[in-house]
Formats: C-alpha cells, structure tokens, sequence
C-alpha cells in the first residue's frame, strides 16, 4: 500500500492542470512525412521553461507520460516527436530511411525548436508564455543517443572524426540510460544492428544530468551496466550522474504507466527519477542554487535509498 501511495502522489496529484495537445504536424520537406508532436504544459504561469523529449526505439510522443505530466504539472512545456522508427508508423526494414534515422532524429529535435512559435499555438492560452531562450533535451535509450549529440557527441567514423550537430539553444540535458562510447565497446550484435551507436563524448561540453541503472545488461555492448555512464566520465564540461540500485533498461517504468516492456517495474523508482530531473532542471534552467544539493542531500539520507547521486562537477 504505501509504494502505491507514493506512485499516486507522484503522479495524480499534480501541483497545477495540465493542457495538452497531440498529432501535432510539423512541415518536414524531404523526411518522407510530417513530424508528429505532443505537447503537454502547464495552464498557468508565464516565461515557462522547456524540454524537448527523444523517445526510446520504437516509442512515440505519446511515450514516457510518468515524466511528461510530471514535469508539465511542475511548470515546464514538454514537447514530444514521434521519430520516423516509431513502431506505430510501420517503417519498413529495407526503407532506405533507415540507416540515417540516428541523423533524423537529431534533425526532428531542431526542426522543433526552429518552429517553437508553430508548436505551441496549438496549446489553447500557451502563446506568448514560453521562454524559447530556456531549453533543455532529454531521452530515453536511442533518444538518449540522441539528445547526447545535441549537446555535443559526435558519431564518429572511420577516422575516428564525428560531424559537431550540437545545438547552442539547449541549455542542459538529461540521459536516461543512454549508450555509452562505441568502437571496441560495442558487442558483434552491437556494431551489427546499431552502428549508428559509435558515439564518441569528447565534445559533449553541454551540462547534463546522466542517469543509469546499475543492472542494466545490455546486450549491444561487451561491457556492463558502467557503459551507461560513460557520457558522465567521458565527457567535458558540468555533469552530474544519477546511479539507480537494482534499475534496468527501462528504469522502473519510465516509459508509461503499468506498461509490459518495463522488466524493472519500480513506482518508487519512477519516483525518484521524477524529483531528481525536476531537481536538476530547476537547477539548470531556472537558477535555482539549492536544487540539486538539497535534492542529493535527501537522497543520500534515506534509509534504505534506490540510488546514489554524484554533483554537478566541472571539468
């Protein structure tokens, strides 16, 4: 009863309403079809933040809803694409899309930022609210992948270069069981169906929050679940790392509510991840000093804690 009661508080006790708006369209000239975006945000408040969520393989905007409405019900715009390798938009394996979706992706995350106005028009009484100069990116797995080139990965070829596809408007980001560096690292299966995965984080200078799970196996790389933390060890800048006891690839249940592909399901887990992002974006986008110590502090008191917490360090 009580891990239930704090899945409730967490998630249908919102602090403030919540408007949202789906199947959003978006003009994506030479993609194959228009990008498809949820938008969740606060009804009140002005000069509201914003988070722009890759999903992971296969999801879609109408993905990660524990973290969507949460962030929204605390005062941020969440915009989510559906991204082309969507399972809802039945893209055929021999499409010759595919072996750039990697590319896409990061594309279909700055297509909505260069059409921001657009997109939240769409949200009745959202215009005119939102800060378009407060941005931060998040993702889940391949949407991990993703958000990490934003703020700086590179997808490194032969010679061991990577074109630069970050983006200067977004302020922080947050991984969630992201992959880690490629080459070597990865598996046979790894370097077989997920190429695109020989990320390099060299130049992923953009703050950002790293969560992973220390039982994370996963099969696309040699290593264990310490790969996932790679874009926290590996990379420049200010970063901070989030270890989850007992998390697997879906992190308790990120992805939805009571959903079957979470092998971890954890509401108190989910719970966590909800109070430590909302701590860490608070910290980055809206100045507040105190967030994330405070935010690590309580976790590092609980008696029995789901996981460890490392501050925001500079390097």
């Amino acid at each position: 009863m009580e891990e239930h009661a704090s899945w409730r508080d967490a998630n249908m006790s919102a602090p403030a309403p919540v408007l949202s708006a789906r199947a959003i369209r978006l003009l994506a000239p030479g993609r194959g079809e228009d990008i498809q975006v949820r938008i969740s945000a606060p009804a009140t408040g002005d000069n509201l933040p914003i988070i722009i969520f890759s999903h992971g393989y296969g999801s879609s905007m109408d993905g990660y809803a524990p973290l969507a409405d949460y962030w929204a019900a605390h005062g941020f715009v969440v915009v989510q694409p559906t991204h082309l390798d969507a399972k809802r938009l039945g893209l055929a394996q021999d499409d010759p899309r595919r072996p750039l979706i990697w590319r896409t992706r990061v594309e279909d995350m700055k297509r909505i930022l260069d059409d921001l106005d657009a997109v939240t028009q769409w949200v009745p009484g959202l215009e005119g609210r939102v800060d378009h100069g407060l941005v931060a990116a998040s993702g889940h797995s391949f949407g991990g992948q993703t958000t990490s080139m934003l703020l700086g990965a590179r997808m490194l070829g032969p010679d061991g270069e990577g074109e630069d596809m970050s983006d200067r408007r977004i302020k922080a980001g947050i991984l969630l069981a992201s992959g880690g560096h490629g080459g070597v690292d990865l598996s046979p299966l790894g370097r077989e169906i997920t190429p695109y995965l020989n990320s390099g984080f060299d130049h992923m200078a953009t703050p950002a929050l790293v969560v992973a799970g220390d039982a994370d196996q996963s099969p696309l790389t040699t290593r264990g679940p310490d790969w996932f933390a790679d874009p926290y060890r590996l990379s420049p800048g200010r970063k901070a790392l989030l270890t989850l006891f007992g998390a697997e690839h879906m992190l308790g249940g990120i992805s939805g509510y009571a959903v079957t592909e979470a092998t971890d399901e954890n509401p108190a887990r989910v719970a966590l991840i909800q109070r430590m992002t909302l701590a860490y974006l608070q910290s980055q986008l809206l100045d507040d000093a105190t967030a994330w110590s405070s935010a690590c502090e309580a976790l590092a008191m609980e008696a029995t804690p789901l996981g460890k917490a490392k501050g925001i360090i500079g390097r």
